[in-house]
Protein backbone atom coordinates (compact mmCIF):
# COMPACT_ATOMS: atom_id res chain seq x y z
CA UNK A 1 0.00 0.00 0.00
CA UNK A 2 1.33 3.42 -0.98
CA UNK A 3 0.98 5.56 2.16
CA UNK A 4 0.92 9.28 1.50
CA UNK A 5 3.14 11.47 3.69
CA UNK A 6 1.85 13.66 6.49
CA UNK A 7 2.38 16.82 4.42
CA UNK A 8 -0.13 15.57 1.86
CA UNK A 9 -2.79 14.98 4.52
CA UNK A 10 -2.05 18.25 6.36
CA UNK A 11 -2.38 20.34 3.22
CA UNK A 12 -5.46 18.47 2.05
CA UNK A 13 -7.24 18.73 5.42
CA UNK A 14 -6.23 22.39 5.76
CA UNK A 15 -7.60 23.19 2.29
CA UNK A 16 -10.83 21.28 2.95
CA UNK A 17 -11.31 22.97 6.32
CA UNK A 18 -10.75 26.38 4.70
CA UNK A 19 -13.20 25.60 1.90
CA UNK A 20 -15.91 24.22 4.21
CA UNK A 21 -15.63 27.01 6.76
CA UNK A 22 -15.44 29.67 4.06
CA UNK A 23 -18.61 28.35 2.42
CA UNK A 24 -20.42 28.04 5.75
CA UNK A 25 -19.41 31.49 6.95
CA UNK A 26 -20.00 33.09 3.55
CA UNK A 27 -23.65 32.05 3.82
CA UNK A 28 -23.75 34.33 6.87
CA UNK A 29 -21.82 37.21 5.31
CA UNK A 30 -18.54 36.68 7.16
CA UNK A 31 -15.10 35.59 5.98
CA UNK A 32 -13.04 33.03 7.84
CA UNK A 33 -10.55 35.72 8.95
CA UNK A 34 -13.41 37.88 10.23
CA UNK A 35 -14.76 34.88 12.15
CA UNK A 36 -11.35 34.35 13.73
CA UNK A 37 -11.19 38.00 14.77
CA UNK A 38 -14.69 37.85 16.22
CA UNK A 39 -13.67 34.74 18.14
CA UNK A 40 -10.68 36.55 19.69
CA UNK A 41 -12.74 39.65 20.50
CA UNK A 42 -15.48 37.52 22.08
CA UNK A 43 -12.92 36.55 24.73
CA UNK A 44 -11.34 39.99 25.26
CA UNK A 45 -10.81 43.39 23.71
CA UNK A 46 -7.61 43.62 21.70
CA UNK A 47 -5.33 45.91 19.76
CA UNK A 48 -4.57 45.21 16.11
CA UNK A 49 -1.15 43.92 17.20
CA UNK A 50 -2.78 41.46 19.62
CA UNK A 51 -5.24 40.38 16.94
CA UNK A 52 -2.40 39.91 14.44
CA UNK A 53 -0.55 37.73 16.95
CA UNK A 54 -3.67 35.69 17.76
CA UNK A 55 -4.42 34.88 14.11
CA UNK A 56 -0.85 34.99 12.79
CA UNK A 57 -0.87 31.48 11.28
CA UNK A 58 -3.80 32.51 9.07
CA UNK A 59 -2.40 35.81 7.80
CA UNK A 60 -0.20 36.01 4.71
CA UNK A 61 3.44 36.75 5.43
CA UNK A 62 5.32 39.59 3.77
CA UNK A 63 6.84 38.93 0.37
CA UNK A 64 9.11 40.93 -1.91
CA UNK A 65 5.97 42.20 -3.65
CA UNK A 66 3.69 42.94 -0.70
CA UNK A 67 3.70 43.68 3.01
CA UNK A 68 2.43 41.21 5.59
CA UNK A 69 -1.34 40.90 5.86
CA UNK A 70 -2.88 42.54 8.92
CA UNK A 71 -6.03 42.03 10.92
CA UNK A 72 -6.86 45.68 10.24
CA UNK A 73 -7.78 44.76 6.66
CA UNK A 74 -10.43 42.36 7.94
CA UNK A 75 -11.83 44.64 10.65
CA UNK A 76 -13.18 47.34 8.34
CA UNK A 77 -16.32 45.47 7.29
CA UNK A 78 -16.95 44.32 10.88
CA UNK A 79 -16.78 47.94 12.02
CA UNK A 80 -19.02 49.06 9.13
CA UNK A 81 -21.53 46.37 10.16
CA UNK A 82 -21.44 47.68 13.76
CA UNK A 83 -20.25 44.29 15.02
CA UNK A 84 -16.91 45.68 16.20
CA UNK A 85 -16.11 49.10 17.65
CA UNK A 86 -12.75 50.82 17.51
CA UNK A 87 -11.87 52.33 20.89
CA UNK A 88 -8.90 54.27 22.23
CA UNK A 89 -7.53 50.95 23.56
CA UNK A 90 -8.17 48.80 20.47
CA UNK A 91 -11.20 46.88 19.31
CA UNK A 92 -14.21 45.34 21.03
CA UNK A 93 -17.38 43.50 20.10
CA UNK A 94 -20.55 45.54 20.19
CA UNK A 95 -23.80 44.05 21.48
CA UNK A 96 -24.82 43.50 17.88
CA UNK A 97 -21.49 41.81 17.24
CA UNK A 98 -21.84 39.57 20.29
CA UNK A 99 -25.30 38.47 19.14
CA UNK A 100 -23.99 37.75 15.65
CA UNK A 101 -21.00 35.91 17.09
CA UNK A 102 -23.21 33.67 19.23
CA UNK A 103 -25.31 32.73 16.20
CA UNK A 104 -22.20 32.07 14.11
CA UNK A 105 -20.71 30.05 16.96
CA UNK A 106 -23.60 27.58 16.65
CA UNK A 107 -23.05 27.24 12.89
CA UNK A 108 -19.31 26.73 13.35
CA UNK A 109 -19.91 24.13 16.10
CA UNK A 110 -22.09 22.17 13.66
CA UNK A 111 -19.33 22.34 11.05
CA UNK A 112 -16.72 21.14 13.56
CA UNK A 113 -18.96 18.27 14.61
CA UNK A 114 -19.32 17.22 10.98
CA UNK A 115 -15.55 17.48 10.44
CA UNK A 116 -14.78 15.23 13.43
CA UNK A 117 -17.47 12.64 12.70
CA UNK A 118 -16.12 9.14 13.39
CA UNK A 119 -13.15 10.53 15.36
CA UNK A 120 -13.24 9.89 19.09
CA UNK A 121 -12.46 12.75 21.49
CA UNK A 122 -9.26 10.90 22.49
CA UNK A 123 -8.18 10.49 18.85
CA UNK A 124 -8.84 14.16 18.21
CA UNK A 125 -6.80 15.25 21.26
CA UNK A 126 -3.96 12.88 20.33
CA UNK A 127 -3.88 14.25 16.79
CA UNK A 128 -3.80 17.85 17.98
CA UNK A 129 -1.09 16.97 20.52
CA UNK A 130 1.07 15.27 17.90
CA UNK A 131 0.70 18.18 15.47
CA UNK A 132 1.58 20.67 18.21
CA UNK A 133 4.73 18.71 19.11
CA UNK A 134 5.73 18.52 15.45
CA UNK A 135 5.22 22.28 15.06
CA UNK A 136 7.35 22.96 18.13
CA UNK A 137 10.03 20.58 16.84
CA UNK A 138 10.10 22.72 13.70
CA UNK A 139 10.58 25.93 15.68
CA UNK A 140 7.06 27.17 16.46
CA UNK A 141 6.82 29.20 19.66
CA UNK A 142 3.72 30.87 20.97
Amino acid sequence: MDTRPIGFWLKLVDRLIDEQFAATLDEHGVTRRQWQLLNVLARENATVEQLDAAVAPFLSAATDDSPAESSAEHLTELIDSAWVAATADGYELTERGRTAFEKLEEVVAQQRTLMAEGVSPDEYQQTVGVLERMARNLGYED
